[in-house]
């Protein structure tokens, strides 16, 4: 579970279930996104990362939804569960084409580094994110650097040659995250 020494009885039971089950998914998602394997090919390894990562979203808008009663949130989970399931659709349907289009060493080099540098920080921030008794807050502190993970991912992936059909994920991934980024930010402002 996340470290919460200066909180250790203040914390609701509905915080302390909720932030058990998010630690459980945050979890699974940095073991699956670690242990993926290298391939020659830098389409078919952002797949790779990626569906795990937007299985993680999805879940942990799941777990927000069994205890949130903010209208507006609700929508962002919801929205966040039903683009990314669409993702995962769409990147699964072009999966094994996308390992045709394989890169050199040196930009597969290159962007191996640059993902594992990306994937420290968004885990880190995710594992650190600031607990507040909140779960509304605590969602939003979570999410956000989900997102932003997604986002320099994506925006790292479209610096290389990649399958013409990954493309347009990417940059939907782009657009689609930055916006529920602002709408956060935006809400979480409110809250507070």
């Amino acid at each position: 579970m996340k470290d919460i020494p200066n909180f250790p009885t203040t914390l609701s039971n509905v915080t302390h279930t909720y932030l058990q089950t998010y630690d459980s998914i945050l979890n699974k998602m940095i073991s699956s996104m670690s242990q993926t394997s290298q391939t020659d090919s830098i389409s078919y390894s952002f797949i790779l990362q990626m569906i795990p990562h937007h299985q993680a979203a999805i879940q942990i808008s799941e777990n927000l939804l069994r205890y949130t009663t903010n209208i507006p949130l609700q929508n962002i989970a919801l929205q966040i569960i039903e683009e990314q399931t669409k993702n995962i659709e769409n990147m699964q349907q072009i999966q094994f084409q996308s390992q045709t289009f394989t890169n050199s060493k040196q930009d597969l080099s290159l962007f191996h580094r640059k993902l594992r540098q990306i994937m420290h920080i968004m885990f880190f921030e995710m594992k650190h994110a600031p607990i507040l008794n909140q779960i509304n807050t605590d969602f939003i502190y979570e999410m956000i650097p989900h997102h932003e993970g997604a986002v320099k991912m994506s925006e790292t992936t479209l610096q290389y040659p990649i399958c013409p059909k990954l493309k347009p994920l990417l940059t939907s991934i782009i657009s689609s995250q930055e916006k529920s980024i602002s709408k956060m930010q935006y809400l979480l402002q409110c809250i507070e």
